[in-house]
This record gives C-alpha cells, structure tokens and sequence, in this order.
C-alpha cells in the first residue's frame, strides 16, 4: 500500500532522526524531500502546498529546534497533518433501523459491482438485511456478476435482463423491498465518465426514482489526481455524501487518498483491500497514515484476527502451548487461522517496522507447500511427528509433491519452535513464581 511514497517518506525521516540538532536549513531540505514525493504520488499541487506550508509553519519553532528528539517531533508534526488532510477521524455511514437507500456510481473499471457486494455483506455482519439491485445494463457481464455474488453470499439480487429503461428496473427493485424484510438496499449503477452529459442524466432521473440516504462515489485508488477530478464532477451533479477506494492492495501511488478529502470534502468512508467480499475496511485516517510512514496497524490487525479468527480454537491452542504438547495437526490449523487475515504482504504492512524490512521473503506458496506436506501425514504422523522415519518422509514428499530437503525443513524448524516454547514458558512460570509482572 502506497509502497513508492512510503519508502520516500522513510528516508526523510531517517536523515532528520540522524541530526545530533536541527536547524532551519535541515528542515528546508526535508520538506523539500517531502514535497517531491508528495507530487511524485500524484497529489493535488495545491493540497501538497497547503500541507508543506504548515508542517513548516509548525516545525520551524523554538519548541522543536530546541527538542530532545526534533527528527521524531517532525515526524508527528507530518503524521497529524496527513490526518488532518484525511479527515482526522473515521466516518461510517450512519444507517437506520430500515428504508436505507444507497447508491453506489463512479467510473467504469472502479470496481463498483465488486464494491455494493463487499459492503451488502460488511451490513450484513452489522446485523442487517441487505439486498441488491442490478442497475448496470451497459456492461453485458454486470448483473451475472452482481447475481453470482448475491448467491454465493445469500444475499437477495433485483435484476431484470429484459427491460432496458433503467429507471424502470429500480422501481421494481424498490416495490420489492417494500414488499419484504430488507433494511438496506445498494442500488449498483453502470460506470460513466462525468463528461458524459446524457448518462450523467440517467443518475440524476435515477436518484429522483431511488430517493438514496447515500450516494458513494467508487474511485481506483491507482488513478491518483483523475479521481479526484471525477469526485468533483460527480458531486456537483449528484451530491456525493462518501467515497470508497478501491485496490489498495495494489500499486496506489497515494494521490487520491490525500487529496479528495481536501479538494472535494467529501469523506472516504471505506476502503477496498482485495477481490473478496471480506476485503473491505472502514477508512481510519491515523491507521492509513500510519501505515504510509511505516508505522504499522496494529489495531486494525487485532481486529481483523478478532473477525476473523475461531476464538474457541486459539483458546485450546494456548491450553496445549501451555502444556507443550503442540503437535503439526495444531501448527496446520494455525495456519489456516492465519490465512485468513489476507494476504501476507497486507499483514506484514500492520506489523511496526515489519512495512520497510529489505529481503524479507513475503511467499505466499510456502504456506501452501507447508499445508500440502502436512495434509499428506497421517493423523499418527501429524500428532507424533517423532515417528516419522526415512520412508515416511520419502512417502510424504511423493504424495504433497515437494521434496525430501522441505519435509526435513519443515520437522526441523517445527522441532526447534517447539524447543523454544517450552524454553519460553519455563521462564514464564519462573518470573510468575517469582512475582514478576513482565508475563502478566
């Protein structure tokens, strides 16, 4: 996330920590630093201006020149006016009981269908009832899309193939949520530039008809400025009350992130992190900011292990940690626990330090290897691993398709984390004893 901004901003920051004493001269450079990557990253010139002008404004004081640590009061002097551009706390939507109407525009390719289903299941662990009405009838695989993900997440979907009038086709989907028990429907329009006049009319006829509590704008965050302008456009037409970006898990440079609050006032509200349907966040400024200054997210990442995580099974697992008698049938299903928090290099972001780590090796398909060689035990071997022997190993490499040299890794490195954990609560219930608050 934002990987090229990130990197810049780190070594900014790495200079000035180096600086026994700052002066107005090494903060001159550093924001001049700082400015570069700002543009690079595509922000909006005049929101990089205003930011430059006061973090200066602020860091050229008698307070921080004469700091113990002046590197590290810049830092926080950048860290909170990144928030403040942002919108300094996070803003969901405030639904009712019942009777919400959303909906969801933008350009074509932002991710719009994708983006009304991941937020029709996001309401839905809210404790809401969502359903889906397919509006899109100008990309032929649009509403097969929006039906295939309403059925694989039991989520009911309004569409109507035949009927070609738009407007049409959202009156049925509003007599069939009078007709049930839904309390919130998104209403997923088709992509449209803003600079076409006459299917920008089709939206405003569309939001008479719908009557929306929300109109959320759905922006790629890898189109920098351009999203920003369409926004703009977007919101004199319509009345924008939100913005969700999309592919963040991608290569986003940073721009639209940092400048759409700015430039256009309207509030991210969520953000798209991934293809599936789980992969959806509500936009935190700080944690954002956070993350691009290489600071971690720490709270987002207990969260997402609370979400995602079976509490009962982490429990039993530090029963047996305690004990020492984990055994591969538990390390397999840690595994599995972990995976799905999201891709690795994701986590690894929300980890301090872990974001800016040179040759840190982030293979996704050494889990897998990991789970196939696991897989091809037997429960004996998974729950006594000491009895696997030459030809069980030759017989686990065949039938996981990897080689003797990884099953050997695997038991090795598995028998020395094993080793370490009984060191380790050892020494817990050594300082226990002893009255040490360090392991409580």
């Amino acid at each position: 996330m934002f990987d090229s901004l990130s990197d810049k901003l780190t070594k900014v920051f790495r200079n000035l920590r180096g600086y026994g004493k700052l002066s107005e001269s090494n903060i001159k450079d550093a924001l001049r630093e700082i400015k570069l990557a700002l543009l690079e990253a595509d922000v909006n010139y005049k929101v990089v201006k205003s930011f430059i002008d006061a973090v200066k404004e602020k860091s050229v004081g008698e307070e921080v020149l004469k700091s113990v640590t002046p590197g590290q009061q810049i830092v926080k002097i950048v860290h909170d006016e990144m928030v403040s551009l942002m919108g300094n706390k996070a803003e969901a939507l405030q639904l009712r009981a019942k009777g919400n109407r959303i909906m969801i525009v933008g350009l074509q390719g932002s991710g719009k269908t994708t983006t009304a289903a991941k937020l029709a299941v996001h309401f839905r662990k809210m404790g809401h009832k969502p359903h889906l009405a397919a509006l899109d009838i100008q990309r032929p695989a649009a509403i097969d899309q929006l039906v295939f993900l309403g059925k694989q997440n039991n989520i009911p979907v309004t569409f109507d193939k035949n009927d070609k009038k738009v407007v049409s086709i959202a009156k049925k989907a509003l007599e069939h949520v009078k007709n049930s028990d839904c309390t919130v429907s998104l209403f997923d329009t088709a992509g449209r530039l803003h600079i076409d006049d006459q299917l920008m009319a089709e939206l405003e006829a569309l939001k008479d008809v719908i009557q929306p509590h929300e109109i959320l704008f759905v922006a790629d965050a890898m189109t920098g400025q351009d999203a920003v302008n369409s926004v703009s456009q977007f919101n004199e037409r319509l009345g924008i009350s939100g913005v969700i970006l999309t592919k963040l898990d991608g290569d986003a440079r940073g721009g639209a992130a940092l400048s759409i609050r700015a430039t256009t006032g309207c509030p991210i509200r969520y953000v798209g992190l991934g293809e599936k349907v789980s992969d959806i966040e509500l936009f935190h400024p700080d944690r954002m900011v956070s993350r691009i200054l290489g600071m971690g997210d720490v709270v987002s990442l207990v969260e997402k292990a609370q979400a995602q995580m079976d509490e009962e099974h982490i429990k039993s697992f530090e029963e047996k940690l305690k004990k020492n008698e984990i055994d591969l049938e538990d390390f397999l299903k840690q595994i599995r626990q972990f995976r799905k928090l999201g891709p690795l290099k994701n986590i690894m972001e929300m980890i301090p330090g872990m974001n800016n780590m040179k040759g840190l090796d982030l293979d996704e398909k050494q889990f897998v290897h990991v789970e196939a060689i696991i897989q091809s035990m037997t429960l004996k071997e998974r729950t006594h691993p000491h009895v696997i022997d030459f030809s069980r190993k030759r017989r686990i490499a065949a039938g996981s398709g990897t080689s003797m040299q990884e099953v050997n890794q695997l038991l090795k490195k598995f028998f020395i984390m094993k080793k370490m954990m009984k060191t380790v609560m050892k020494q817990k219930n050594k300082f226990t004893k002893m009255g040490g608050s360090l392991w409580r």
